[in-house]
């Protein structure tokens, strides 16, 4: 009997996924445990497996496409079926794409055939998917024909004349468009004296491995209770202020940006916040985090001091409401109990929905952060 093979959930929170690319066509046999399809949710990537030996008798949505959980979105022809047999079963459901779905189903090209059936490594695999490379235009070394992650690194290093967006670098220009068309967004920044801040990193640091943007991020923990306002997300012109405090921050890899989440951050020590942002951003980069794992956000933190960088303009990580920028600290002259010395400086920039919070309490917000960043 023929085995569906449905669109995964690999978190509480995932709703649907993005069929990356499909690594069998067809046609082709396929082994159980052997690699199938990609898909991505939340801009992580997952590689799905084949639920049972057979051939692939049908894709019932293309690469691309965007398909609800739980949806059968290819059926595998088992033991001796009759592959065009189960396909022809299966081609109505093809025909008829719900509305949700982002892409037309419709039977892959003979391009796209081919191009899903070149061998690589999973690190090629993804590599190539990150830079939005089709993996039948990359020359192959590996034993086997296989295509190995040098393969791929030595096509990104030649001459480009230009390519589409694809992969996460595609998802990210996609969410960046929607967040500036969707949000009236207002950026307002102060300078904190955070000499304090720095000594006690310096004394903490003895103890346990922090970094600044952990001490930040229990401030605007703290801060957030203070100002419930900006703990809030906007959908579909419904806002939704959040009992629960989710600090995003934003991590930068060679592709692209990626905000894994610590839930919770009010509740939790210090120790924990900086156990926890240093494990979310190891998995980050290694390509491990799940679904939930970058999901649950409320209030997003990025920061851009270690590269020298006094005030930004943050995009808001929609649909939250707010977002703060991070900047260097620096070491400047500054009045402190009447006195000119040198004191260590930081600059705040705070990006929020005008359309949701007036300038006034956004301020409110940004001075009370300050406060608790000055000691």
């Amino acid at each position: 009997m023929a085995v569906e093979v449905v669109m995964p959930k690999f978190g509480l929170t995932m709703q649907e996924g993005t069929i990356q690319q499909w690594f069998k066509a067809e046609g082709d046999a396929i082994s159980k445990g052997e690699p199938l399809f990609e898909v991505e949710t939340e801009k992580v990537l997952y590689e799905v497996e084949a639920p049972a030996s057979g051939r692939v008798a049908k894709q019932l949505y293309p690469a691309e496409a965007t398909v609800p959980c739980a949806a059968v979105i290819a059926v595998i022809a088992v033991g001796d079926e009759d592959v065009a047999a189960v396909a022809a079963r299966y081609a109505t459901r093809s025909a008829a794409t719900p509305a949700h779905a982002t892409a037309a189903a419709q039977p892959p090209s003979a391009a796209s055939r081919a191009g899903t059936t070149a061998p690589a490594t999973p690190a090629a695999r993804k590599l190539a998917k990150d830079h939005g490379i089709d993996l039948a235009t990359v020359a192959a070394s590996g034993p086997g024909g296989r295509i190995t992650r040098e393969d791929v690194e030595a096509l990104i290093a030649r001459p480009s004349s230009g390519a589409p967006l694809r992969g996460m670098r595609k998802s990210i220009a996609e969410r960046m468009f929607k967040s500036l068309q969707s949000t009236a967004q207002l950026t307002i920044t102060t300078e904190a004296d955070v000499t304090a801040l720095v000594a006690r990193r310096e004394q903490l640091r003895a103890e346990f491995p922090l970094t600044y943007t952990d001490l930040i991020i229990e401030a605007v923990a703290k801060a957030l209770i203070a100002h419930p306002h900006l703990n809030a997300t906007a959908e579909a012109d419904a806002v939704q202020q959040h009992a629960d405090i989710g600090i995003g921050i934003a991590v930068a890899l060679d592709e692209g940006l990626i905000v894994p989440v610590i839930r919770a951050a009010d509740q939790k020590p210090l120790r924990q916040i900086a156990e926890e942002s240093h494990a979310l951003a190891e998995k980050a980069r290694a390509g491990t985090l799940g679904v939930d794992e970058v999901s649950g956000g409320t209030f997003t933190v990025t920061n851009l001091g270690m590269y020298g960088i006094d005030a930004f303009t943050p995009i808001l990580h929609t649909p939250q409401i707010a977002i703060l920028g991070i900047g260097r600290i620096i070491e400047k002259p500054a009045v402190h109990e009447g006195t000119i010395v040198p004191r260590s400086m930081l600059v705040l920039s705070l990006t929020f929905d005008h359309r949701i919070v007036d300038g006034v309490p956004a301020a409110a917000f940004l001075r009370t952060l300050a406060s608790y960043l000055q000691g």
